[in-house]
């Protein structure tokens, strides 16, 4: 029976590819124009004149246009442009109702609630200091997950594939895993001599816990058939533990990853907290004892981006090595 070729993707709707465009349009005039004052309801809180927010809109507009154009020349870029339109509106569209109730309206009071022309106009201001935060606090949460996660693969391994250490091991992992592991900042800092060695271990303690239970549980999963055809091969116990008890476990032990990472970064901002004097967690400490709130959005603003980058470049990594899953687990 001959192959049937699949149906090409169709060409993005107008709605789909005008709707960004219009938001963007709507947003810059909601920013540039003083309209509460038209109504007789003027703003005590003045807009910024700072360049930042239209620019944000201008690139936003600019990315949206590079991305239709490429729509009428591949099938991805439309699938793209189709799924994401309506979504990419509507982000711009929050911004405009931010915009709205902050600086416009005032229904939110400064400075406890500011717009996003002042969230963005200090972005472009501190955009040194807030850089050198991010990689601050990427090295350190890189030392926590990888020491906590490697640590926590292999003693996975262990209690996965020995029952004996199971058998010792999980009950102490299970009374004492759950503990949260900012409960244990006093004695890090008893143990070790610089608070940067005890925020590291604060944050391997966070991983450690996913990473152990459910390493261990896709291990002891693996399948028996899998281990009695592969001794019959003539397999040793270590050729049995590293090519047929870890392949079947990976989809466990990516689950542990993506927990771990999660665990790590909620930890974080507590971790930079007691004594780190730098990264985004010490810059949000830093601008709140001197009540400068847009700084704080900010910096939540580039936690969030920061965050969902290193979950995509995890997922893009686990889509890679398990292609088989491909597409099962989204992000």
């Amino acid at each position: 029976m001959p192959n049937e070729k699949q149906t090409p993707a169709k060409l993005p709707s107008i709605g789909a590819i005008l709707a960004p465009f219009i938001a963007v349009a709507l947003a810059f005039a909601n920013h540039s124009l003083d309209w509460p004052e038209w109504l007789g309801t003027p703003s005590n809180t003045p807009v910024s004149d700072s360049p930042a927010y239209p620019q944000v809109l201008g690139a936003l507009a600019a990315y949206w246009a590079v991305r239709s154009a490429a729509a009428f020349f591949s099938e991805r870029q439309r699938v793209h442009v189709r799924h994401n339109g309506p979504l990419i509106a509507a982000g711009i569209a929050l911004l405009a109702i931010w915009q709205t109730i902050t600086a416009k309206l005032g229904i939110l009071p400064m400075p406890f609630f500011p717009g996003p022309d002042r969230v963005f106009e200090i972005m472009l201001e501190d955009v040194t200091l807030l850089r050198q935060s991010a990689f601050a606090s990427l090295r350190l949460l890189s030392l926590g997950f990888l020491s906590g996660s490697t640590v926590g693969f292999a003693v996975g391994v262990w209690f996965g594939w020995n029952r004996k250490a199971a058998y010792w091991g999980m009950p102490v992992l299970k009374f004492f895993g759950p503990v949260p592991s900012t409960a244990w900042i006093p004695f890090a800092l008893m143990l070790f001599p610089t608070t940067m060695g005890a925020s590291v271990f604060i944050l391997a303690l966070a991983s450690l816990f996913p990473m152990v239970v459910l390493t261990a549980s896709g291990i002891a999963n693996t399948r028996h058939s899998h281990l009695e055809v592969a001794r019959t091969l003539g397999a040793t116990p270590r050729q049995l533990i590293l090519h047929v008890a870890i392949p079947s476990a990976l989809p466990s032990i990516f689950t542990g990853l993506f927990m771990a990472l999660s665990a790590s970064f909620i930890t974080l901002v507590v971790a930079e907290a007691i004594g780190v004097k730098a990264g985004l967690g010490f810059y949000i400490n830093w601008a709140q004892n001197f009540a400068e709130y847009h700084k704080i959005f900010a910096s939540l603003l580039l936690m969030a981006v920061f965050f969902s980058s290193l979950m995509s470049a995890l997922f893009f990594v686990r889509d890679r090595v398990l292609r088989w899953q491909q597409g099962l687990i989204k992000w």
